[in-house]
């Protein structure tokens, strides 16, 4: 199977292109390589998909920074070319409004939409909050969205029980009306339907002609393990349900992933800062630190100085593509005690002497400020 081509080259812009510098490039390219201008030149096809997955991406802020993070990985759960755009008309379904009007810009043919043909409902955006322990494994969690349903009354056709939507005089029941502009003809939605080739005359009572109602919906969704903040699991078939008996779209599920108190992430990699004396520091120590897991022992070997780092191998976040474990690096930091008992001060003045390191004098406690400050009055009382 072929690499997939960096969508930034596809479209022939930078990747620090603006937002209209991508969109005109890829109204370019569709037009070049529209297929009612490249009969029978099914790469002229190919071309044109590609521009289409490739605007998809590059043209919503937030798959163009995952893909600027993760490249095709990251949006793999996205509707591209070969995911989502099964055939040309949903390539003109999705962005035909991007060319002023121009969506059948070449005529009817491939891409013209249909107002009796299936389309593909609506996607939805929901967000999940989880915990860092959560996502270092596979699990499970239920998700709660509203969602459009089909009207139970009218069966989603928006019409009162025992009727049926009429055929729109204004469009013929085609949805939409061309005109003539030249070499181009204009293709736009009809004003009468609304596109949708047909007139409810008597609207059903419990939908109120729409053909679809709210309804509250529970979902169970698997996790995989690793997944990290910001990133989007596609939950294909979970959106809303099409036109004239099309499929539904689906539900984009973002990833919200809460601070640790003892981990910092960065990509599969795991940072945690563990305190340790100076005494252990200086003579080495066998000490229980966290992990993912519970707990683990760590040496700590004598001479191990401020903020050095012990690099735990495969101790991480797992991989959500590869599965493979990144690691857990281990900072010390040496704890200076705030306060001494009188033994503790009398070793480390000790230590001092022997290093020949100049401290700060022995600080005198309140109790022995007192007994010097009355010692003079003291004496003078005994005489």
């Amino acid at each position: 199977m072929a690499a997939q081509r960096d969508y930034y080259e596809v479209l022939g812009v930078s990747r620090e292109a603006t937002s209209a510098e991508i969109k005109k490039a890829y109204k370019k390219l569709a037009l070049k390589n529209h297929p009612d201008r490249n009969k029978g030149d099914d790469e002229a096809i190919v071309r044109f998909k590609e521009a289409a997955e490739a605007f998809e991406v590059l043209g919503d802020d937030d798959k163009r920074a995952r893909f600027d993070r993760f490249g095709h990985a990251g949006v793999s759960g996205g509707s591209g070319a070969a995911g989502g755009f099964h055939d040309v008309s949903d390539i003109f379904d999705a962005f035909g409004d991007i060319f002023d009007g121009f969506g059948g810009l070449f005529g009817g043919g491939r891409g013209g939409r249909s107002a009796s043909r299936p389309q593909k409902g609506n996607s939805l955006q929901a967000s999940i909050q989880l915990e860092l322990l959560d996502v270092a494994i596979e699990c499970k969690r239920e998700v709660e969205i509203t969602r459009s349903e089909l009207c139970d009354t009218c069966d989603g056709s928006g019409a009162k029980p025992g009727t049926t939507p009429k055929k729109c005089d204004y469009c013929g029941g085609a949805g939409q009306v061309i005109q003539t502009k030249g070499f181009f003809r204009v293709q736009t939605t009809c004003p009468a339907c609304r596109g949708q080739g047909t007139v409810i005359q008597d609207k059903c009572g419990g939908c109120h002609g729409s053909g679809r109602n709210p309804k509250d919906i529970k979902l169970d969704v698997t996790i995989p393990a690793g997944v990290d903040n910001g990133m989007q699991l596609c939950l294909r078939g979970e959106g809303e349900p099409g036109a004239n008996r099309g499929p539904r779209g689906d539900l984009y599920l973002t990833i919200q992933v809460k601070e640790h108190p003892l981990f910092e992430r960065d990509g599969n990699d795991l940072t945690c800062h563990v305190p340790i004396t100076y005494t252990q520091a200086a003579l080495g120590s066998e000490m229980e630190i966290p992990i993912l897991e519970g707990r683990h022992e760590l040496t700590i070997p004598a001479g191990t100085q401020p903020g050095e780092i012990f690099r735990l191998r495969g101790f991480g976040m797992p991989d959500p593509h590869r599965g493979l474990r990144g690691d857990l690096h281990v900072q010390v930091q040496v704890e200076v005690p705030k306060k001494l008992d009188e033994e503790q001060e009398e070793l480390l003045r000790q230590l001092a002497e022997l290093e020949h390191a100049d401290v700060s004098p022995h600080r005198e406690t309140f109790v022995e400020k007192m007994k010097h400050y009355f010692a003079p009055h003291d004496e003078t009382d005994d005489e």
